[in-house]
């Protein structure tokens, strides 16, 4: 029990890492909280920052879920907990710690308990454990990005198509995945679905920000909207 306990703490921390919060101070020295949408996640690091603090953002979201369910999982002081009943117990836990990662971006320790939606980092985890089905659901939010331009909708779209892609896969073309996988996946859903229900409003509103051009983004410093105090190294 003592392992599962450590698991969820150590993964939850690291999904506190505040990347673009972090990443706009060491930068620039600004506060991405303060600018923008007022997110702390990657898309407004886009928005604020610029191109390259957008991708180091996202790529530490990402990498915080993968770490959370493909090594921080694999911890083990004592015995940990083997019912869950007709769930394979290290896919569960697994899981469990990739929430507990989303779940520290969402509510950061290090950050005032304000960070991002947990797009990026639940998207990690779920690569961590079906990359395939992950896979499928870039392709849909690929997609639906390029069509709409709206990065909210592609988010929420991506949401529901993994797990739609589990149980195909598992309950139509037969393949071995471990239904926690799945209900799991739902209760992420249901979680990032619920963070963007402001973005939902504005979808309906039609207020919501557009992706304007798939080109590197500027930024609002690099338009000249903001200014820096610190210098880009």
């Amino acid at each position: 029990m003592l392992s599962l306990l450590v698991i969820l703490v150590l993964s939850y921390l690291i999904g506190s890492i505040p990347s673009s919060v972090w990443v706009g101070k060491m930068m620039y020295g600004i506060d991405v909280r303060e600018h923008g949408s007022g997110n702390a996640g990657a898309t407004n690091a886009f928005r604020v920052l610029g191109w390259k603090a957008g991708v180091l953002s996202t790529v530490i979201d990402v990498g915080k879920g993968a770490l959370a369910a493909g090594v921080i999982a694999s911890l083990r002081i004592d015995e940990v907990p083997a019912a869950f009943g007709v769930w394979e117990t290290d896919t569960s836990i697994r899981l469990l710690a990739g929430l507990a990662a989303i779940a520290g971006h969402m509510f950061p320790v290090w950050a005032g308990f304000k960070g991002g939606k947990g797009v990026n980092t639940a998207g990690g985890v779920l690569l961590a454990l079906a990359p395939v089905s992950m896979l499928i659901t870039l392709a849909a939010f690929a997609l639906t990005l390029f069509t709409t331009r709206y990065v909210s909708l592609s988010s929420l779209v991506a949401v529901i198509v993994f797990p739609a892609s589990v149980a195909v896969r598992k309950y139509v073309f037969g393949v071995d995945l471990d239904g926690s996988l799945l209900v799991i996946s739902l209760l992420m859903a249901a979680g990032i679905i619920y963070a963007h229900r402001s973005n939902i409003q504005r979808l309906r509103q039609g207020t919501e920000n557009r992706v304007r051009t798939f080109r590197p983004a500027r930024g609002m410093v690099g338009r000249g909207e903001i200014r820096p105090t610190r210098q880009e190294a």
